[in-house]
Order: structure tokens, then C-alpha cells, then sequence
């Protein structure tokens, strides 16, 4: 834990070299590609602008829309290459299981990413080789992004260091975290059927 604290830190430490950009860029480009959340250079300076309701609201607006036009950037790579890479390794069966996703799951499972420890940025990819409506994908994207980002300056408001602390732990268990999310919505779903199809049998006389 400790060697990949001190990897987070350092690649926040070469973020902050560009000054007052340095959150908008580091949440424009975890949108894209590289690992690191904006919330560990965003929840230090919420902390840091206690009491100014302006600054809150303008770092609030920043991470959030940052993060949207950097998905924008992983919807245009997964366009143009994403189809491409499945199709070299003779997976193009999963192309249309990928459109069918979005086309009904789309806008809900972007804004599950979007609020959610599920990465935002693997959404992003998915949703232009699935060829998501671009609208859908933005507007699903800044309401879970802004949401998240919102209820993080808000607890903060309220609960000061605690919630730094508790919501620090969970970005250091942000992928256990998706992974219980999906096995709770995978096992919700086949409670479900099994609970439809034991509805569905005629009884016994």
C-alpha cells in the first residue's frame, strides 16, 4: 500500500507544476487514461477554501467539468480505434453486444461510472465503440460527475478531516469497491430472474 500511496503522490506532485490548471488537467486526463482521481488534489484544497462559498463552487465546477470533457476524449478514441482493436483480434461479435448494451443500458450504467469507484474512464471507451448517443453520454456524465463531486464538498462542509479520511479509504479501495458494485448488481439480477421464473411455475396440486 505504502509503495503505491508514494506512486499516487508523485504523479500528483508533476500535476501540480501547472499551478491554478493543475486539478482541471489532472481530472481531464483520469477521465481519459491515467489512474490517479482528481479527488486527492480536489479534497485538499475544499479543506483549503473553508468558509468561501465562490472558490467551493468554482473547484466543484472545474473537477466536474474537466472530467466530462476528458470522457469525451476516451468516447472519440474508443470510436476510432476501439472497433478497430476488437476487430484485429477477431472479436467482433462483441461489437454488437456493445451497441445493444448502450442502446439500452447506456445513459444509466454512465451515470452508475460517473457517481460511482467504477471507472469513469473504461465507460468512456466503451460508449464510442459502442457508438452511444453522444447527448445521452454527456448529459448522464455531468450529473454523476457533478453529483459525486457535489456530495464530496458537501460531507467535507459538515464533517471537516472525517470525511477526508473516510473518503480517502475509499479511493485506496476503489477497485474492490467496483468489483463488489458489479457482483451485487450481477447477483441482484439473477435473484431477480430466478424470483420471475419461481413466480412464473403453475403450482402444485
Amino acid at each position: 500500500m505504502g509503495l503505491f500511496v508514494s506512486w499516487k503522490e508523485t504523479i500528483l506532485d508533476w500535476f501540480e507544476i501547472f499551478g491554478p490548471a493543475s486539478l482541471f488537467l489532472l481530472s481531464f486526463t483520469e477521465a481519459i487514461i491515467q489512474p490517479v482521481p482528481p479527488d486527492l488534489m480536489y479534497l485538499p484544497m475544499l479543506i483549503n477554501a473553508a468558509g468561501s462559498t465562490p472558490t467551493i463552487i468554482w473547484l466543484w465546477l472545474v473537477v466536474t467539468i474537466a472530467s466530462v470533457l476528458g470522457s469525451l476524449v476516451g468516447y472519440w478514441l474508443g470510436q476510432k480505434w476501439g472497433r478497430g482493436l476488437f476487430e484485429k483480434f477477431g472479436q467482433t461479435h462483441h461489437i454488437s453486444k456493445l451497441e445493444n448494451l448502450f442502446e439500452k443500458y447506456g445513459t444509466l450504467g454512465v451515470f452508475i461510472a460517473a457517481f460511482s469507484p467504477i471507472p469513469y474512464k473504461v465507460f468512456g471507451w466503451f460508449a464510442g465503440m459502442g457508438e452511444m448517443e453522444k447527448k445521452s453520454f454527456v448529459i448522464a456524465g455531468l450529473f454523476g460527475r457533478a453529483l459525486r463531486f457535489g456530495l464530496e464538498a458537501l460531507i467535507i462542509g459538515i464533517y471537516g478531516q472525517q470525511a477526508i479520511d473516510a473518503i480517502m479509504w475509499l479511493l485506496d479501495n476503489e477497485i474492490l469497491l467496483g468489483i463488489a458494485l458489479i457482483g451485487l448488481f450481477v447477483g441482484g439480477f439473477f435473484a431477480w430472474r430466478w424470483w420471475k421464473e419461481l413466480a412464473s411455475d403453475p403450482q402444485s396440486s
